[in-house]
């Protein structure tokens, strides 16, 4: 039994050593992106913004849109009905804006999510006149550079497509003490540090760019043909086509949203679904390192506590088990750094929950491992109010409005 210990404890060690070395990578790559000038490649571009319903900040999310300093684009919102509660706050941050606003009316979802639906319809209204579209989510607030950042990397034709990734800026608004939040944000927060080398990139639809003929070249349109997820159908499709895709950490986009612990377990188990219909390999790679992590600290808290109910030495035990979560704090803190450093004007609610990347990250791979298992046992969802059944990549049953 002890044996045994020992070799998954060095096995996770070992990992764990490698993931820090990982961490301090990444972070050179953000330092030398933060460095990096984006140039002065300005095609015209289309921002397209699927919403529904009412959230917290959505006015301030959406009238951000209108006040990028980028000289040439124009600003769709698409929504499902003219009955969306969201359609009177783009209303209003239309009337207020100096850039064009357009607001499209999807219609209902014909055998795909509704979010991929409205983004299909938003681009089939798409004038000939722009050259890159840029997809983007309501619920982040991105600052006046960020455009033309996330644009700039596709004046290289070779690209396929740039992407941002979300950074959750947690809350106490819902009265849970916040911890719910604080797990969403550090959950999600292991996800971003998995952006930036070429192979392993995959486009979030909450920020991405990709020219227009790239996009109609890689049939992004048939790839949504009966899909939910729009940024792994997108990923897909560049990936079958030969075609890069790069992170652009500069990018980042903050997302001050209030969770419940309902809310976090709905959105983490529905992320690692989608990744397992869509990506197989990135969810196999994902379940095999945080089911492997779950286990060997449980199996290392049995070992200790049969050593102590023995009355056989334990301390070494769990001094050499508490390295692994140590290695996982570690990587924390180093994400914590980077966004203080990618994120300065949101530094003081980063700095008042600097503690929570660094405290929360080794339990992170528990909740990740109950994502892996509730992903084997269905395929259903919840998605902003509608239940779907995740078929396949290019079938999905809407099971209930």
């Amino acid at each position: 039994m002890v044996d045994l210990f020992y070799i998954l404890i060095v096995l996770q060690i070992a990992l764990g050593v490698y993931s820090l070395w990982d961490g301090f990578s990444w972070y050179q790559m953000v330092r030398k992106r933060l460095s990096s000038h984006s140039g002065f490649y300005t095609p015209m571009a289309a921002l397209i913004c699927p919403c529904k319903g009412t959230e917290p900040g959505l006015e301030e999310n959406l009238s951000a849109f209108t006040r990028f300093d980028y000289p040439n684009y124009e600003i769709y919102f698409s929504l499902a009905t003219s009955l969306d509660p969201a359609l009177k706050t783009i209303e209003k941050v239309k009337a207020a804006s100096q850039r064009p606003v357009h607001i499209v009316v999807a219609g209902p979802a014909e055998n795909c999510g509704e979010k991929v639906f409205n983004l299909r319809r938003a681009v089939e209204s798409l004038p000939e006149n722009f050259d890159v579209l840029v997809f983007v989510d309501s619920d982040v607030r991105l600052g006046r550079q960020w455009l033309g950042r996330l644009i700039a990397p596709l004046q290289d034709a070779r690209i396929g497509a740039t992407t941002a990734y979300r950074w959750i800026i947690p809350s106490r608004r819902n009265g849970e003490g916040g911890f719910a939040s604080a797990m969403a944000s550090t959950w999600n927060a292991a996800v971003a540090t998995m952006l930036g080398k070429p192979r392993d990139n995959f486009c979030w639809g909450g920020g991405t760019a990709i020219r227009k003929k790239t996009f109609d070249d890689v049939n992004v349109l048939e790839s949504w043909s009966g899909a939910v997820s729009d940024d792994f159908a997108l990923t897909n499709a560049l990936e079958a086509a030969g075609r890069s895709i790069v992170f652009c950490a500069e990018c980042l986009a903050a997302t001050p949203h209030p969770w419940t612990g309902t809310s976090l377990l709905e959105f983490t188990n529905r992320q690692i679904l989608l990744t397992r219909v869509y990506s197989t390999k990135r969810w196999i790679l994902g379940a095999a390192a945080h089911v492997s992590y779950s286990l060997t600290l449980l199996y290392a808290m049995f070992v200790i506590l049969a050593s102590i109910v023995a009355g056989d030495p334990w301390f070494n035990l769990l001094l050499i088990a508490l390295v692994v979560p140590l290695l996982a704090a570690m990587k924390g803190a180093i994400r914590t750094v980077a966004v203080l450093d990618l994120l300065p004007e949101w530094k003081p609610q980063l700095n008042q929950w600097s503690w929570a990347w660094t405290a929360l990250a080794p339990l992170v791979p528990f909740l990740f491992s109950w994502n892996f298992i509730v992903s084997l046992l269905s395929r259903r969802t919840r998605w902003r109010g509608i239940r779907y059944e995740l078929v396949s990549p290019h079938m999905t049953r809407v099971l209930t409005r």
